[in-house]
């Protein structure tokens, strides 16, 4: 979201100052494959949190407290499951006793979101993802992401990275403005960037190592760890389509590739004891807490079946144009095709029924106008307005319409000079449109849901109902963390997708 070329930042000032702050809120999600966060199975669920004095003082819980509503905000606000908290809770309250820092308190926030993502922040502020709770297969895995973020908070992590980012800023500073060296300021940014890259690496790798230690003394099986990063490798790469695997480091990355931190996390658990003779897994009390919990997009923020979103209190739907990866986001549906660099952003906003469209888009919130652009249309029936604008080296097309309860914005943005911008346009703003009773109606959340298999159950029998994905046997394989030709067992219990 900080990349100077992206064009949501660049063709509205309110939109760009609305995704900066979705960016900030990624950017705190120092570990997007790992965490999630509960409170001693003695304490209140994260609806009502017990706070102690360390956590809501000091320097550190002040970081941390004012970040906390920024991400609710940015993640689709907090998942209540008291069933799910308390075993979540449970994981947390052995860890905690076996941490380096058993005094320290913590707030569990499980995100409404099918993003898969676990971060922490100083003071005590854990977060981990429904999606990342959907992923795990069993108390030991999920263990080893809450391990991996209590090792960042009490290793204050978080506050070593503010210091290590003022420094790198300051050195940058004193030589482009004390030495009026704009050049050198440049690379002495630079070079403090890639060092910063480096140590969020190497923070992460101690945060492993912390983590496996203590998910060993507090009874966990240790190559939980490894088989978690695998797993959700596996379910990234089934999403975007891809098998392929990150081999090198990129030195930029904050993050370890996956096969280097398997690798590690394997080692460190080796010096525990050999694979199936330390600690516990205990899956079914882990799939006991997840069953039934939301899988995917949430009613609140719509859904996005196949190249359709759809939101059913609202009343409306839009389809976007083959070809697009979806990610449905608080703030916006966006959608963005590689071939091309095309984008295209959805959203709604309240403007004032005596106020014509065509004098909205003239209102300045769209940088670029081509003010002769701007005319009044139809779209499916319903009011709307058009505009073209461009900034920078990205050509928009901007349609406005007016939905029963909100104005609805379809942004396509191609790169200046493309032809794909006109076709892209007039396919885009057709894709909206008014819901129908039966339509609304027939709009669910998937869940969840665990089955138990029986002796002549395969992956095709017990997949068969799965929604979510057209390769629904590939789909129970990657959420069940399931080699390609293994078999089931019969007896265990298995997570499905349906309603």
């Amino acid at each position: 979201m900080h990349q100077p070329d992206r064009p949501w930042q660049i063709v509205s000032r309110r939109l760009r100052r609305a995704m900066l702050l979705a960016g900030a809120a990624v950017a705190l999600a120092g570990c997007t494959s790992l965490t999630n966060m509960g409170l001693d199975s003695d304490l209140s669920p994260s609806a009502r949190p017990v706070i102690a004095d360390n956590v809501r003082t000091g320097r550190l819980a002040r970081i941390g407290a004012a970040q906390h509503p920024r991400i609710l905000a940015s993640y689709g606000g907090e998942y209540s499951d008291t069933r799910l908290e308390r075993m979540v809770a449970g994981i947390v309250g052995r860890l905690v006793t076996v941490s380096d820092n058993p005094s320290q308190v913590y707030q569990v926030s499980i995100l409404d979101t099918p993003v898969i993502n676990a971060f922490a922040l100083p003071g005590g502020y854990l977060y981990v993802s429904r999606g990342l709770l959907a992923v795990a297969n069993d108390s030991a895995e999920l263990g080893a992401v809450i391990a991996h973020e209590m090792a960042h908070v009490t290793a204050n992590h978080g506050v070593l990275r503010q210091q290590r980012e003022a420094e790198a800023v300051l050195a940058s500073r004193v030589v482009s403005e004390v030495l009026s060296d704009k050049a050198a300021g440049e690379r002495a940014l630079a070079r403090g960037k890639v060092a910063l890259a480096q140590f969020s690496r190497n923070q992460e790798l101690e945060a492993d190592a912390i983590g496996i230690a203590a998910m060993g003394e507090a009874g966990f099986d240790p190559y939980a760890a490894a088989d978690f990063q695998q797993a959700m490798s596996a379910f990234n790469a089934f999403r975007s389509g891809s098998s392929a695997q990150e081999n090198s480091l990129d030195f930029l990355s904050t993050h370890p590739s996956t096969p280097q931190r398997v690798s590690l996390a394997l080692g460190h658990a080796r010096k525990l004891g050999a694979p199936g003779t330390v600690g516990e897994r205990d899956r079914n009390a882990y799939l006991a807490g997840i069953d039934g919990m939301l899988f995917g997009d949430s009613p609140d923020e719509g859904y996005v079946r196949g190249n359709t979103y759809a939101h059913a209190e609202l009343g409306i739907a839009f389809e976007f144009p083959a070809g697009f990866e979806i990610e449905n986001r608080p703030e916006a549906v966006l959608a963005a095709r590689a071939s091309d660099g095309a984008g295209i952003r959805f959203d709604g906003v309240d403007v004032p029924s005596t106020q014509a469209l065509t004098d909205y888009l003239l209102s300045g919130w769209v940088e670029g106008l081509d003010r002769s652009s701007v005319r009044a249309t139809k779209v499916n029936g319903l009011d709307a307005a058009v505009a073209r604008a461009t900034v920078g080296r990205w050509a928009f097309d901007v349609t406005v319409v007016r939905g029963p309860a909100q104005v609805y914005r379809v942004l396509v943005a191609v790169p200046v000079g493309s032809a794909a911008l006109e076709p892209l346009a007039q396919n885009s703003r057709t894709g909206f449109r008014l819901l129908s009773d039966a339509e609304k109606a027939e709009l669910k959340p998937l869940r969840i849901r665990v089955v138990r298999a029986g002796a002549g159950d395969t992956v095709d029998t017990l997949s068969r109902t799965m929604l979510g994905s057209t390769d629904r046997a590939g789909f129970f394989r990657v959420l069940n963390g399931l080699e390609p030709d293994e078999r089931l067992v019969p007896g265990a219990y298995y997570k499905t997708v349906t309603y």
